[in-house]
């Protein structure tokens, strides 16, 4: 018997790769002699880094990299290991890199008396970049979700070498606030290297750049907006747009996903060679998990919670789809710490049964706490109904 193991984090609690063995102790107490694959996941968002690296025996890197607020902070990036890099690549011996644009530009950064989309940058991404590429990536995988920033991806984009100037030829300042004065985009110093370079963003988020669901009007009051700040920012990458699309022929205030990370996702597509894809379903492709699970006969997946938006590209039902393209037949079996409403969709799109870890009353620290222990006994007991039913 096989089993595929491709949990997502716990948040706060596990890390994928201790989630999914937590579960392999749980299925070994039945079936000692069964065969595991263990294949942390992720869907872009926290942990893609870890979750990459432990799947693919890769390696953490670290960069020091200016924050949100152009302060110095340390900011870890992954590079892919052999165990599986090269798959989906077009050029297999190119190496991968993975990044987390929250790392370097993320919400965790500032607070209720610092938040401020108008000043805060994307400058420390593009120095991530940068940094992957010195480390000699030609595929890197970026994670867009929980920025603190509001300013196009601009920043992402000057520390790749592109000058933003103003109508005199000075250099505007960092951030979304300055973007009204953009007049001239220089790409002349705009590093060679990501011209060979694929970019994959991982995102769930379909938002355009700039209108009533674009970045400012949706995510700016989340870092920090008033609405008078939400219409000149929106106003702001509208006009950004303009000149991107006038100077460099790439139209960007509609695309979908490009106001994911405050527009981030419109830099990305607008100064590197980037696509757009589901989060899990890049994860699931690099780490080959259709393959994987192939000829395996039950699937355990799982996160810290399940509820009527994991239906929406999070991790247990990305991980369902991609195995099931390829083994119809398995049983995929999702374990959550907390379990909420509106599940019943899940069970159409490739979830067989969902189950709730945490065994009775218990306070958040006490759940956390014993996380580890709750999830191995759940996937005992999970072996043990496996067990009885091939009786």
């Amino acid at each position: 018997m096989k089993f595929v193991i491709a949990p997502d984090s716990f948040k706060n609690c596990m890390t994928a790769r201790e989630a999914a063995e937590a579960i392999r102790s749980g299925l070994a107490a039945v079936f000692p002699d069964a065969q595991y694959d263990m294949v942390p996941m992720a869907d872009g968002g926290e942990g893609t880094v870890q979750a990459l690296v432990d799947a693919t025996g890769g390696t953490l890197r670290h960069a020091t990299v200016l924050d949100p607020l152009q302060r110095p902070v340390s900011a870890t990036y992954g590079l892919l290991g052999a165990d599986i890099d090269g798959a989906g690549q077009d050029d297999d011996s190119a190496a991968t890199a993975v990044i987390e644009m929250a790392a370097a530009s993320g919400i965790g950064f500032v607070n209720e008396s610092t938040e401020n989309p108008l000043i805060a940058t994307t400058y420390g991404t593009g120095q991530l970049i940068r940094a992957a590429l010195d480390d000699g990536a030609r595929r890197i995988i970026i994670g867009i979700g929980g920025s603190a920033t509001n300013d196009g991806g601009a920043g992402m984009a000057e520390a790749l070498g592109v000058r933003f100037l103003d109508g005199q030829g000075n250099a505007i300042k960092r951030g979304g606030g300055a973007l009204g004065q953009l007049s001239t985009i220089d790409t002349a110093n705009l590093d060679p290297r990501l011209q060979s370079t694929a970019i994959l963003i991982a995102s769930d988020v379909d938002n355009p750049l700039v209108g009533p669901q674009g970045a400012s009007a949706v995510f700016g009051p989340q870092k920090g907006a008033t609405p008078a700040m939400v219409n000149q920012l929106d106003a702001n990458l509208a006009h950004y747009a303009a000149v991107i699309n006038s100077q460099l022929g790439c139209d960007v205030a509609q695309h979908p996903g490009a106001g994911a990370a405050g527009g981030l996702g419109a830099g990305l597509l607008a100064f590197t060679n980037a696509k757009m894809q589901s989060g899990v379903e890049i994860v699931a492709q690099t780490v080959r998990l259709a393959q994987r699970a192939a000829d395996a006969d039950y699937c355990i997946t799982g996160e810290g919670g399940i509820d009527e938006q994991t239906q929406y590209g999070k991790t247990p039902i990305g991980v369902a789809k991609a195995i099931r393209q390829r083994n119809p037949d398995i049983g995929v079996i999702a374990l959550a710490g907390y379990v909420g409403s509106g599940i019943s969709p899940l069970y159409d799109l490739g979830i067989d049964a969902i189950f709730g870890i945490v065994p009775g009353a218990q306070s958040l620290e006490q759940a956390l706490a014993a996380g580890p222990c709750n999830l191995a006994r759940t996937a005992e007991n999970v072996a043990r109904l496996i067990a009885l039913s091939r009786q």
